[in-house]
């Protein structure tokens, strides 16, 4: 529904409310019988005249202080009770409605209502009305101020959903940045650490030994082709498109052995060993520990060296899989991955409801313990 003027243009709308009514209220008087008749501007008073211009000029304000213009409608109009020019009611009663409509205190919005009801109720004492016409009155102005008060009730409402919406929608970027930044870092730190190590030594034998240069020179790009083809899977999830015919599935355990061999190719002198881990593991699981066993073994290569000995072993231990990376390298002075590493395993780890412990070992080289519950952390 296209909104009305009062919502697409609010300041001239209340500028020709005010307008109008202040027109009405000098212009139109009542006859015998409850007739209207016109009056001419100058019949009025200048004292009325000025009393009705101020209560409708505050009407222009109604939406910024509802309150402070219904006390100045309501003063004006008490001014002018037992006078012939008793004519501020109309404005009034968009003061009212701007109450409920646009007040922020329900307490100081009832108080408004009573004061306007018993200025209404003298009004019609002093005209001498019936107090069947007062009674409708009083009832009109009720149901005004909840009609507006209702309104901003549901447009706070409306807002508060907005928000929430809008806060969700955050939380939602916010993880999704965070989980492709895990992958990016996963991915790149791994295939460039494994083509780093390439590269060195194919420079340290390229002049005694160029078959074997060439052979690293061949993994370094082998590894390059497979990281710019993960790139580009990542990268297709911040360019989503209805063609895509991407359906390769993440790497699970079943990608361990080819991981370790990448890795013996790299230098690094790897024993791989999985015990008593049952195959249909839930493929978050899964995934989590084939990332845990990367970003240690990447660890390793960047921090102990591709000569440090690295055992990797999973098993489980009641409902939890358990997944060790140890190294004997000597490389590294402090706890590896000080990035993103260390914190995206454990990240991974928690989010299953696992923990991982990383540490130096007494003897030498460093140690990485995940624990993951088989069934992916489901209540």
């Amino acid at each position: 529904m296209r909104p009305g003027p009062f919502t697409r243009w609010p300041r001239a709308a209340d500028a020709a409310l005010a307008a109008v009514l202040f027109a009405l209220a000098v212009s139109i008087r009542e006859g015998p019988g409850d007739a209207l008749r016109w009056r001419a501007a100058v019949d009025v008073p200048i004292w009325a005249l000025l009393l009705v211009a101020v209560a409708s000029a505050a009407l222009y304000w109604r939406r910024r202080a509802p309150a402070a213009v219904l006390a100045v409608v309501l003063a004006a109009w008490a001014l002018l009770l037992g006078s012939d020019f008793s004519v501020v009611g109309g404005q009034a009663l968009f003061a009212v409605y701007a109450l409920g409509r646009y007040g922020t205190a329900d307490r100081w919005g009832h108080v408004g209502v009573d004061a306007a009801l018993v200025v209404l109720v003298l009004d019609g004492i002093t005209a001498d009305e019936p107090w069947g016409g007062v009674a409708f009155g009083v009832v009109v102005f009720v149901a005004v101020w909840d009609v507006g008060r209702r309104l901003r009730t549901r447009a706070q409402r409306a807002a508060a959903r907005v928000r929430e919406l809008q806060e969700r929608e955050q939380r939602i970027v916010a993880d999704e940045r965070a989980r492709i930044a895990r992958e990016l870092h996963d991915v790149v730190a791994h295939r460039v650490s494994l083509m780093t190590v390439q590269a060195g030594a194919a420079k340290t034998v390229a002049s005694s030994d160029p078959e074997a240069a060439a052979r690293a020179m061949g993994a370094v790009e082998e590894a390059g082709r497979q990281a710019l083809d993960e790139l580009r899977h990542l990268l297709g999830v911040l360019r989503p498109s209805a063609g895509s015919a991407d359906t390769e599935p993440q790497p699970g355990l079943a990608d361990l052995p080819a991981l370790v061999a990448r890795m013996r190719e790299a230098g690094l002198d790897v024993d791989l060993r999985i015990d008593g881990v049952t195959r249909g593991l839930p493929a978050r699981v899964e995934l989590s520990a084939y990332r845990i066993v990367q970003e240690s073994l990447t660890n390793v290569v960047k921090h102990a060296g591709p000569g440090a000995r690295t055992d990797v072993r999973l098993t489980t231990e009641g409902r939890d899989l358990v997944v060790e990376v140890r190294d004997d390298g000597s490389g590294a002075t402090s706890l590896p991955g000080a990035g993103h590493g260390i914190v995206g395993m454990r990240e991974r780890a928690q989010l299953l409801g696992g923990a991982l412990d990383v540490g130096p070992r007494p003897d030498g080289g460093f140690a990485a313990r995940a624990r993951l519950p088989l069934d992916g952390g489901a209540s």
